[in-house]
């Protein structure tokens, strides 16, 4: 088992114990995510869920949550979204430093050289080694400007 996952299992229980209701049902929620990604894994023949794995489903759930928020907010339901903001701030307690804009600029020049990149065509090679090597340290959505930028 992973040590991150090891360690939001025991946090879960801890929580349990404390009668913290949200971050309780965020972290129950979190494992119900990573036993998905378990099964599909074992169905592929892979082995078993990684650190990087544990990151990239938190990351997806992030971002759903972040879509949430702003839809309560948009549609005047700030009790919803404060919900969805807490469950964030969950979640984020699990995610490595975010890098910034000067790290992010020597990352993506990093994923071109190592990759061989030589043009536009060869994006998905740059974005599979910033996938590979900083896993839930840049949002891959906003990363993949900056990378056609360089190409």
């Amino acid at each position: 088992m992973s040590t991150l996952r090891t360690q939001i299992t025991n946090d879960m229980k801890q929580a349990m114990k404390d009668k913290e209701t949200i971050k309780l049902a965020t972290l129950r929620m979190v494992n119900a995510a990573l036993k998905d990604k378990d099964i599909e894994i074992r169905v592929a023949g892979e082995g078993e869920v990684s650190d990087t794995d544990v990151l990239t489903v938190l990351q997806k759930m992030l971002k759903q949550r972040e879509e949430s928020e702003k839809t309560y907010r948009d549609n005047g339901r700030p009790e919803l979204a404060d919900k969805e903001k807490a469950e964030m701030d969950v979640i984020n307690a699990y995610m490595p430093k975010q890098l910034d804009a000067a790290e992010l600029d020597a990352a993506v020049d990093k994923a071109i050289s190592q990759s061989g990149a030589e043009g536009p065509r060869d994006m998905g090679k740059v974005m599979a080694y910033l996938k590979e090597h900083y896993a839930g340290q840049i949002n891959m959505g906003s990363v993949s400007g900056v990378v056609k930028g360089k190409l």
